[in-house]
């Protein structure tokens, strides 16, 4: 069974009580548990939960993965299935899927062990290959420490490739925004 709604109320409650100005910006969000469907199946229009692992290396050099359905560089992740638990073993279970690394090569980051570091909502063009409409994604971001040396295999039929990079360059502003108060700026 995929993460209920009253998991993912909670979650997000958690995360507007670090958060309370982004109420807002995740209107859609509360309009998607309140709705007749299911909000985390990808099917449920016109929005949906998603999650993502925010990897952090010893030298907070954080994994972006190069996705080809939406040509974009960002954290690994992806939709919610039935044998997800709760929202971070979605964003776990996706980082293994994509790039190899299991669940006991991280940790999530102090404080931040069920609770979100960003919830992004943003747009996701139609893919006419997978009969999908144009759609919006509410990602919970999740963020963890990589703790056991870890080869990354660029493992998933929906990437082209991955790379790691400074926390002060990681792709989406405002995860890079809640990073730089989470890590020092490191020069490598």
């Amino acid at each position: 069974m995929p993460p209920s709604r009253s998991h993912i109320r909670h979650t997000t409650d958690a995360y507007l009580a670090r958060n309370p100005g982004e109420r807002a910006g995740i209107a859609l969000l509360f309009e998607a548990l309140d709705g007749p469907d299911d909000p985390t199946n990808r099917a449920t229009l016109p929005a949906h939960v998603t999650c993502s692992a925010v990897v952090l290396d010893q030298n907070n050099a954080v994994l972006h993965i190069h996705h080809k359905a939406t040509r974009k560089t960002l954290a690994p992740g992806g939709h919610n299935e039935p044998g997800d638990q709760d929202l971070p073993s979605t964003a776990l279970r996706e980082l293994f899927e994509e790039v190899g690394i299991p669940r006991e090569a991280v940790t999530p980051f102090p404080g931040f062990e069920t609770v979100p570091l960003d919830i992004d909502v943003h747009g996701i063009g139609a893919n006419p290959v997978k009969g999908e409409p144009g759609h919006v994604h509410i990602d919970f971001r999740f963020v963890f420490r990589l703790v056991a040396t870890h080869q990354v295999v660029h493992c998933s039929e929906e990437t082209t490739g991955y790379e790691w990079r400074p926390a002060e360059q990681t792709a989406a502003p405002a995860l890079r925004a809640k990073l730089a108060l989470l890590t020092p700026a490191t020069h490598t």
